[in-house]
């Protein structure tokens, strides 16, 4: 990120920009200034978008190789192509001797770094990784824009807010702007906030549904349940989740007992470090057999409901009800 700051003010740029990995809004973020910075104001000629995999590499090159008009360079930006895992050979073959006067910004989700096209980028223009941000960015990151509103927040009440939110920084985004209009008239943010006008998680909802069962709560599981479908979630995608929670708590039990600390288990199953504590303390109500067997019955539930023998709305209850005695 510094780099491509470093390159808007120096306006020394490169020719190619990659920029891949979870974090969606610091890439948006550092696509749209590359835009300002490359682009002239409402020039339609000379800038151009593709997203997804609907178009015609051989176009590209074409258009590429013709020069800017009435201006100093073309542009083209690319979204999620996927040509970074694979089919990407023929562009790569162009990218080792570019036209001068055009430029080309990247953005993916993932890629193949073993790739032809990677490998080129790599060598001729700017690669840039967007990882998820650890906590005590995140946390820096919310006061830094609650205090451009001038309002305050203890780490605590940010903590609250990132248990919420997740590590998302577009969905973060979201519910600071909520809580900058629901606090238009104090200068602190506190956890009242919070839980007055933030929404939890899917996920939230599915973490505490499985608490709720550990913990010999059917009907609060059950209610958890009915929240979620009067929020227009599908019984089939809440099934999915308690599957998915269920195959990381198994994940989690495993590593545990093999000796592995909070901080690794956390990258070993994808969940931010400051949740990882978290999941150990759920993950002990539970023997390992019974996790097995919970994940088990998931899909056998998911392959009744897709064969007709049972209802879906149905299905998920009873799971709720029946599969994971601690």
């Amino acid at each position: 990120m510094q780099r491509i700051n470093e390159d808007i003010k120096t306006g020394n740029f490169k020719q190619i920009y990659l920029l891949y990995g979870e974090e969606r809004y610091l890439k948006n973020q550092y696509t749209t200034r590359l835009r300002k910075a490359l682009c002239q104001e409402g020039d339609e000629m000379n800038t151009h978008f593709y997203q997804g995999k609907d178009f015609s590499v051989g176009e590209v090159i074409d258009l590429a190789e013709t020069l800017p008009f009435l201006a100093e360079r073309r542009v083209m930006f690319f979204k999620d192509t996927g040509l970074f895992k694979s089919g990407g050979e023929k562009l790569a073959e162009y990218l080792a001797n570019p036209n001068d006067t055009t430029f080309f910004v990247f953005t993916e989700s993932e890629v193949d770094k073993r790739s032809k096209l990677y490998k080129t980028v790599q060598s001729k223009g700017y690669v840039a990784e967007f990882t998820v941000q650890d906590e005590n960015s995140l946390k820096r990151w919310i006061a830094g824009i609650l205090g451009r509103e001038g309002k305050k927040i203890s780490e605590n009440t940010a903590q609250l807010l990132l248990s919420k939110t997740g590590t998302d920084m577009e969905n973060i985004q979201m519910e600071l702007e909520k809580l900058i209009c629901y606090c238009l008239d104090r200068d602190v943010v506190t956890s009242e906030d919070v839980e007055a006008v933030c929404t939890t998680r899917i996920t939230n909802h599915i973490f505490d549904m499985v608490n709720a069962i550990a913990e010999k709560q059917p009907q609060k599981a059950l209610q958890l349940y009915y929240d979620l479908l009067a929020l227009k979630e599908p019984p089939m995608r809440v099934l999915f989740l308690i599957a998915r929670q269920c195959n990381l708590l198994l994940q989690t039990k495993e590593l545990k007992n093999r000796g592995h600390d909070n901080k690794t288990i956390a990258s070993k199953i994808g969940v931010p470090p400051f949740a990882a504590g978290k999941y150990v303390a759920q993950a002990s109500h539970f023997k390992t057999s019974v996790l097995k067997n919970a994940v088990k019955q998931c899909v056998e539930t998911e392959e009744a409901v897709k064969s007709g023998r049972m209802n879906d709305m149905m299905s998920v209850e009873i799971l709720i009800l029946s599969v994971l005695p601690s």
